[in-house]
């Protein structure tokens, strides 16, 4: 049996399909875990920084590491300064929702062009000037979202009590409104 006739909510013909997909899932519930903290956790302090910062540590590595870390073109966005990534670094910067909400339609866009450009063939070769496989890239930056994600999750559901909403492998994107809590 193909692996498409499992579940026909999912392309599973070639392993691009596959990550497509699994990317669209992980950004959709990063934006609703986005929208799950509440304004007044926004600038609380977890392990020593505030909320929006352990966001934009890992949205910046998306941006930066998903595709290419050695990009000698990558543009930092308009709202970086030195460090503004770095969990070790206090910043005296502090980001808005709404700041955090463009960066990541802007990274979702870049991810959903570097996608549809790839073949399976491709993702074993190395990005101009990276040491790592266009593969590799991809699945460590699925565990470092992942990571921080558990972390953030932990935050809203230790302060609220409320457990953000997820997709899994096989729950339907929402259409229209939704609980974006479980």
């Amino acid at each position: 049996m193909k692996a498409e006739k499992i579940n026909s909510c999912i392309k599973q013909n070639t392993l691009i399909e596959i990550i497509e997909d699994q990317t669209t899932r992980a950004l959709w519930e990063v934006r609703n875990v986005i929208d799950c903290v509440p304004d007044e956790l926004w600038n609380r302090n977890y392990c020593e920084m505030p909320c929006w910062k352990h966001i934009y540590h890992m949205l910046h590595s998306l941006d930066l590491w998903y595709i290419n870390p050695r990009d000698e073109n990558f543009c930092e966005p308009d709202i970086h300064e030195k460090d503004l990534n770095n969990l070790d670094v206090i910043s005296k910067k502090s980001l808005s929702r709404e700041e955090i909400n463009d960066y990541l339609k802007s990274i979702e866009k870049k991810l959903k062009e570097y996608i549809s450009s790839l073949t399976d063939r491709e993702l074993l070769e190395c990005p101009v000037g990276c040491e790592y496989c266009k593969f590799t890239l991809i699945l460590a930056q699925f565990r470092h979202l992942h990571s921080h994600m558990g972390m953030i999750m932990g935050f809203i559901i230790d302060d609220t009590g409320l457990w953000p909403n997820v997709l899994g492998l096989e729950k339907p994107f929402p259409n229209g409104e939704y609980d974006k809590y479980l």
